[in-house]
């Protein structure tokens, strides 16, 4: 009985696991190459040198071979090698689709340059074979691994010539697209082609057609003048194959895009962008009104016909027309929405479209072209659409309702229930974060929406399973919720985070409390209350959170703690961590009973290279969002606005610099010393409204050394226009310890520059690195810095200008200075744009930083603000020659000429 009883399980477990072993061989049983191995492979391969080819084996054993290369095995060259001699005895066979995977195989294979003649002569043979479809392949064979070989290209151009216009279409496209490869390694060969492939133009098969004005443009692209000579003759001539005139319409959009308005305000080849939207051809139509939706500085009249014509698409019975169409209005929408709302009625059907990116698409267009009234109808359309969709559309929708709550901010209840409605729904990590997040910007932006916002985070966190949102928004809630008209009703659901969450919610959940404590006078009792139970926590972070708070708030064994501890709750941390740490070891490595004294350690402001800015710059709390990591990407002006608060707050602790007036801006930290040298000194300037502070961070990497009365000697060049008016020295500086050093400086002239010649001075004093003593004598001493200098850059900050036309036409032209300069032959004319804007350090507007390729002139725009409020914009017209040499025509608007005239002197002296 034993026996059988224990069997029985062993024979069911046997069975199930023969089940699983049966569905698992159906599985693999889908794919006819699973475990084939190269060796096998290759061992079948001999099978080429049979004398009786076997046509139907050959082809599976080649099959195999590509399978293998395409998946990432690689042959030796002495594999490659058999096959390949053993593929060329293939040529033998008359088998049509045999053929055809020879030529596959040879192709992949790529022979070494000295084993290509070997298939020279067959491939040469098939191109002028009276079977068509050799003669295509060979071509395009003989081509790619004929590539880098001049020698044997040339001798061959003759047939690829007579190939460029042959009668069969297939042959002659074989030819034309292995013409556009061979221009990347042979381009004086297919520059030769020039006649046949115009001639190729006038043909009357579509592809042919469309691939000899393909390679034709490839061949021009770097002459403008010749480009725009092709556009003008094909714009004239009928153009049959629709795509080539897709590709005629991108290069008219290219030309466009490099040329200027005329006289009266035309732009060139518009009128063929606008007859191309009535073709016949769906795709052409599309092309078109994409080209013209993309012109730069487009107006709403030149739009008109564009839009009119996607308005039609969106009713179309294709599903790709409608994405198209939906797609290229939504970017529209962007910069010209109102020039899409007769499209609304439209769009508003395709909510519940089967296809989910063209209702998302629709959906996000219409939340950015809706007026104030319509945001109800929308949000109840989006509710039973949201559920049907994935993640990641949901996310673009969240960010197209917070864009429109900052847009209409009076709707701000109604879309904020909207969102904590979503918010319950299930959902992942980064869906639920966007919507996080999305309220937090509109709690900062609408003070109205503050509490409601904080109440449906409150109710969010009770059954949230993402320990980062939930600790993110417990520090939110000690930040926000002592300031809100009832705090008392945020304390149970962050005090039901301690009795139910996990240790890192918890802890995070005690620090919350301590503020509202900290704060709010009326629940000090009965927060100490709570705190007090924290201190069982079987979590040793939680219990060291909750002790000391406990006596920050003066209910611990050592109520003076309190007076110290309090502004730590409240302000944060405000030193440095590496100067506490430093002061806490040679606290603990001295033989003193005296109590640490916090007020000891050095008050200084961020180590230098620190680039973390206040919690209150980033997301939800202290570690900066993905969305606001991508949003100082993208807005250079925001990021170095936001580098200038962290400073401005560092300052002020300061009461000589605070007495300064407000921070204009801060520069980047310039070394002044090599790196891993005795003494590491990096300087920063604050420009202040008629002062310039240098604060030099100092670092001492000498363990047996601390130095004392630390400063920086500035000695001016010119010493006019800049005079010192007071210093701060550092008291000390011990060993791998940042501390800060000021030289304040005042302004006599409005834009004054100079050079300085910097020297470190401070007294020296021995330490013994057994005890850590330091000894009572010192000696001074100086080092030797690298000048510094002062530059009208300085004084420039970048500045976002979102709608540049209407601020360059409200200066007016009167104010506007022109000049033109050449800048020498450069790579590209990417490089010489991001040259000039280097050198005026201004912030770029509308995307127009980025050149589009292959461009030969291109308009750039620029924005900034000198101190003193002074705004400049600039508009730089870009030129490059057939040398390469760049010009550009330097055009500047200030309500100050003396900011323009400067503008034009930076340029000028760089």
């Amino acid at each position: 009985m034993a026996s059988n009883a224990s069997d029985a399980p062993a024979g069911i477990g046997g069975r199930d696991t023969l089940k699983k072993d049966e569905d698992k061989d159906d599985e693999l049983e889908l794919s006819p190459f699973y475990g084939i191995e190269k060796g096998a492979v290759l061992q079948e391969s001999r099978i080429f040198n049979d004398p009786q080819i076997d046509v139907r084996r050959c082809q599976q054993v080649i099959t195999k071979l590509l399978y293998l290369l395409n998946n990432g095995d690689s042959f030796t060259k002495t594999e490659a090698t058999e096959v390949f001699f053993a593929g060329t005895k293939l040529f033998q066979s008359k088998d049509v689709n045999l053929r055809r995977m020879v030529y596959l195989m040879i192709k992949e294979i790529c022979p070494s340059s000295d084993e290509v003649i070997i298939v020279t002569s067959s491939l040469m043979k098939d191109m002028n074979s009276k079977t068509d479809l050799y003669r295509s392949n060979a071509i395009r064979v003989l081509c790619y691994i004929a590539k880098n070989d001049v020698g044997l290209l040339s001798q061959v151009e003759r047939y690829l010539k007579q190939a460029v216009v042959d009668k069969n279409a297939v042959v002659a496209s074989a030819a034309l697209v292995s013409g556009m490869h061979l221009l990347q390694t042979a381009p004086e060969i297919v520059k030769r082609w020039s006649n046949e492939v115009q001639e190729a133009v006038q043909s009357k098969n579509p592809l042919v057609q469309a691939h000899s004005l393909a390679l034709l443009h490839m061949i021009r692209q770097n002459d403008r003048l010749a480009v725009s000579k092709l556009v003008t003759s094909l714009t004239r001539s009928s153009v049959r194959s629709p795509l080539a005139q897709c590709l005629l319409i991108r290069y008219v959009s290219q030309v466009i895009g490099e040329s200027n308005a005329s006289n009266n305000g035309e732009r060139p080849f518009y009128d063929f962008l606008e007859g191309c939207l009535r073709h016949k051809a769906e795709m052409v139509i599309f092309e078109a009104a994409r080209a013209i939706a993309n012109m730069n500085e487009v107006t709403t009249r030149e739009l008109t016909p564009a839009i009119t014509v996607l308005q039609l698409f969106l009713s179309s019975s294709k599903p790709v027309l409608r994405f198209a169409a939906v797609r290229t209005l939504n970017k529209v929408a962007m910069t010209h929405p109102l020039a899409v709302t007769n499209c609304n009625i439209d769009m508003e059907s395709l909510i519940s479209d089967q296809n989910r990116s063209i209702a998302t698409l629709a959906i996000t267009t219409l939340l950015k072209t809706g007026n104030e009234s319509s945001v109800e109808r929308l949000l109840k359309q989006i509710t039973s659409f949201m559920s049907d969709i994935a993640d990641e559309f949901k996310i673009v929708v969240v960010e197209a309702i917070k864009s429109l709550c900052l847009k209409f901010p009076q709707k701000y209840p109604i879309l904020m229930n909207f969102l904590s409605n979503i918010l319950r729904e299930e959902g992942g990590f980064d869906y639920k974060k966007a919507i996080v997040d999305s309220v937090l910007s509109l709690i900062r932006d609408i003070p109205e929406a503050k509490e409601s916002g904080l109440s449906h985070l409150c109710e969010f966190i009770e059954d949230c399973e993402f320990t980062y949102l939930s600790t993110q928004i417990l520090h939110l809630l000690g930040q926000q919720g002592p300031s809100t008209s009832d705090p008392a009703k945020y304390i149970r659901y962050i005090y039901n985070r301690v009795i139910l969450e996990n240790a890192t919610v918890r802890a995070s959940a005690v620090s919350a409390l301590a503020k509202f404590g900290a704060q709010v006078e009326y629940l000090r009792p009965r927060v100490i209350i709570l705190l007090k139970r924290c201190l069982h926590d079987n979590d040793d972070e939680v219990r060291d959170r909750a002790t000391f708070y406990l006596s920050a708030l003066g209910a611990g064994e050592e109520p003076e703690v309190a007076s110290v501890a309090m502004p730590l709750i409240l302000g944060g941390l405000n030193k440095p961590l590496l100067n506490l740490e430093n002061a806490l070891r040679e606290y603990t490595a001295g033989s003193t009973n005296e109590p640490f004294d916090y007020k000891s350690v050095a008050s200084a402001g961020l180590p230098p290279g620190v680039t973390a800015l206040p919690s209150k710059q980033n997301g939800l709390g202290g570690k900066p969002s993905a969305a606001n990591l991508a949003a100082q990407a993208a807005d250079p002006a925001a990021a170095q606005k936001a580098e200038t608060a962290a400073y401005a707050e560092q300052l002020n602790e300061i009461p000589e610099l605070a007495a300064l007036g407000t921070l204009f801006k801060s520069s980047a930290p310039v070394e002044l010393t090599e790196v891993e040298t005795e003494y590491m000194v990096k300087c920063v300037k604050h420009v202040f409204p008629e002062h310039i502070v240098f604060q030099f961070s100092c670092t001492n990497t000498i363990q047996e050394q601390m130095l004392e009365d630390v400063s920086v000697a500035m000695d001016a060049e010119n010493g006019e226009g800049l005079q010192e008016e007071f210093l701060l020295p550092l008291p000390q500086m011990p060993y791998n310890a940042v501390g800060h050093t000021y030289v304040c400086v005042q302004r006599t002239e409005k834009f004054a520059v100079d050079k300085f010649s910097c020297t470190l001075k401070f007294k020296s004093k021995e330490v013994d690195p057994s005890s850590g003593e330091t000894e009572e004598e010192g000696y001074d001493d100086e080092y030797q810095l690298e000048d510094l200098e002062v530059s009208v850059l300085d004084y420039m900050q970048k500045t976002a200008v979102t709608n540049f036309r209407k601020s360059w036409e409200d200066i007016g032209e009167e104010a506007e200075q022109t000049d033109v300069y050449g800048l020498g032959a450069r790579d590209s004319l990417q490089d010489a744009v991001e040259a000039v804007m280097e050198i005026l350090g201004m912030q770029s507007c509308e995307g127009t930083e980025i050149v589009p390729p292959n461009a030969r002139s291109h308009t750039c725009l620029l924005a900034g603000t000198f101190v003193g409020g002074c705004q400049v914009l600039v508009r730089l017209y870009f030129g490059v020659d057939q040398a390469n040499a760049v010009a550009v025509k330097v055009a500047v608007r200030s309500e100050d000429p003396s900011a323009s005239e400067l503008i034009h002197q930076i340029i000028a002296e760089a």
